[in-house]
């Protein structure tokens, strides 16, 4: 099955000032970040790149047509209807013609300590469809 979408939801807002507030965070009460999916794909300053070489693997090219990462804001904006359900960030959603589905929960998400295992999660998850 190829999927047509699947959306990263950050559990942060967009913009510059709030990125460099992000990093520092990171750096200076890594604990407390909230947002799970930022700690596993980025670095301080940049992607990790075991995850940008997954983001263009032949896994992701063979069952997904499209990614698209926002921001908690962004997501709202683009994605605004009364009929969403509350989200708890962040997460990934699968978006498809019949609408979006969770892919990967805050709760999971939560659990993963790892980018290697957030990778072996998405591939599992990928294969099983």
């Amino acid at each position: 099955m190829r999927i047509d979408k699947l959306i990263f939801v950050y559990n942060a807002n967009s913009g510059t000032i709030n990125a460099w507030l992000d990093s520092a965070h990171k750096v200076v009460s890594p604990s407390t970040y909230q947002c799970k999916l930022c700690e596993l794909t980025y670095g301080v300053l940049k992607e990790i790149v075991e995850w940008a070489r997954f983001r263009e693997s032949e896994l992701i090219q063979n069952h997904v047509q499209e990614l698209e990462f926002l921001h908690r804001d962004e997501f709202n904006k683009n994605y605004n209807s009364k009929w969403l359900p509350k989200y708890e960030y962040p997460l990934i959603l699968m978006a498809s013609s019949q609408g979006l589905e969770v892919f990967m929960s805050a709760q999971e998400m939560h659990e993963i300590e790892t980018t290697t295992d957030l990778i072996s999660a998405i591939e599992s998850k990928l294969k099983a469809l």
